[in-house]
């Protein structure tokens, strides 16, 4: 299923690395795409919405609906 989060505070590309890392934990075979420049971050996972945006929050990162 492809989800799609809002998430500030991602400044770079080791921001980017911890976003993909955090949901990779959850489920090793998602499909992540980060636009950092849109805040926006596209999840293909069989994983539930809210515990993808569990893993981004414990990162340190705002994750808006």
């Amino acid at each position: 299923m492809n989800q799609q989060f809002t998430v500030t505070g991602m400044t770079c590309g080791h921001c980017e690395a911890a976003v993909t890392r955090a949901i990779k934990q959850l489920d090793g075979s998602a499909q992540v795409k980060i636009d950092r420049a849109q805040n926006l971050v596209e999840v293909d996972t069989t994983q539930p919405r809210e515990a993808i945006a569990a893993a981004i929050r414990e990162e340190g990162y705002t994750v808006t609906e």
